[in-house]
């Protein structure tokens, strides 16, 4: 494993077709909107999570999970999570400095936690500190900013709420002979437009190391893609872009304004990749000219996708510095 020595930027683009995306809690749970332009919201929590999930399903240890920790189905809060990473051994514990068992949980969390190298973390601790026959509490945290983070994503497209009215499975009380009615919120279709970052400089405090991102690559598209519940059901990973750079701190910036959305057809009438093409030649222009500076283009791509550049249709795999990700 090798350490992440200079910057890296993400374009995502995946798309989901009568479901919703990412439901807002103040608002009925309805699809995130941006009102003004009448764009759909996708917040970077909820990406995150499911790169989590996926990363977690894979085998892999992460902090941010639900953990029951007793018979009653009580869950653990951020506290108790840290102390799992405490020695397992009790007496040890007693041996240990409130200090000590800071240090310890921080090299623990590190070494065992994939999402806390990728995306940081603040963690609350209450630590138990033994002296002699009594103990006392001591409160402290630790803060780790994140080497990856993502704007919120936003649709290339704006996109219209349908409002659906169903019946349940059981009746609407007892002894009733109706059922109960369900009503939802859904997007017909959006395309959605995720911008991330690598960040080299916060990869150095959580040890972040070339397999994690190698792992970020294959839960970004597989994790989207295998994200089956009733709402998300319907998601597709059109495009994940990667650009290494060589130069430590450089980068290119905003690549999700460098991309447009062009089809015949108006925004709310969009319902599958046919119906419209990327054009990515502002975003083409920034690589040539920054080329020196960059080590490759990384991509995977599904191949309904049209992408064009000055009005011509292009092959991604054709371009200079740009290679296949094998995942």
């Amino acid at each position: 494993m090798y350490k992440i020595k200079n910057r890296g930027e993400i374009l995502f683009l995946y798309d989901i077709q009568n479901a919703n995306p990412n439901g807002d809690p103040n608002d009925e749970n309805k699809p995130r909107m941006d009102e003004e332009t009448g764009r759909n919201l996708v917040t970077d929590v909820r990406l995150k999570r499911t790169i989590r999930d996926y990363i977690n399903e894979k085998g892999n240890d992460i902090f941010v999970r639900e953990v029951v920790y007793n018979k009653d189905g009580h869950i653990q809060d951020a506290k108790l999570r840290a102390a799992d990473y405490l020695p397992e051994d009790k007496d040890k514990i007693k041996e240990m400095s409130a200090e000590v068992q800071k240090q310890f949980i921080s090299k623990s969390i590190l070494l065992e936690c994939i999402d806390v190298r990728l995306f940081g973390a603040t963690i609350p601790l209450d630590l138990k500190v033994f002296d002699g026959k009594k103990t006392k509490n001591v409160t402290s945290s630790i803060t780790w900013t994140g080497p990856v983070q993502f704007k919120m994503g936003k649709s290339l497209h704006s996109v219209k709420i349908q409002h659906i009215k169903g019946t349940g499975a059981f009746a609407s009380g007892k002894d009733a002979t109706k059922k109960t009615f369900r009503e939802e919120d859904i997007l017909p279709y959006s395309l959605i437009c995720f911008y991330g970052i690598v960040n080299e400089n916060a990869a150095k405090h959580t040890k972040l190391q070339t397999e994690d991102i190698k792992l970020l690559k294959d839960a970004i598209w597989n994790g989207t893609k295998g994200l089956i519940s009733r709402s998300k059901f319907g998601q597709m990973p059109r495009l994940l872009l990667f650009i290494n750079y060589k130069e430590p701190n450089f980068f290119i910036g905003d690549l999700d304004n460098l991309i447009k959305l062009k089809s015949d057809k108006r925004d709310e009438q969009l319902r599958k990749p046919e119906d419209y093409q990327i054009n990515i030649s502002k975003l083409l222009e920034q690589i040539e000219l920054h080329k020196d500076k960059i080590e490759n283009v990384e991509f995977i791509i599904d191949d309904r996708m049209k992408f064009i550049q000055n009005g011509k249709e292009i092959k991604l795999n054709e371009l200079e510095k740009f290679s296949e990700i094998s995942l």
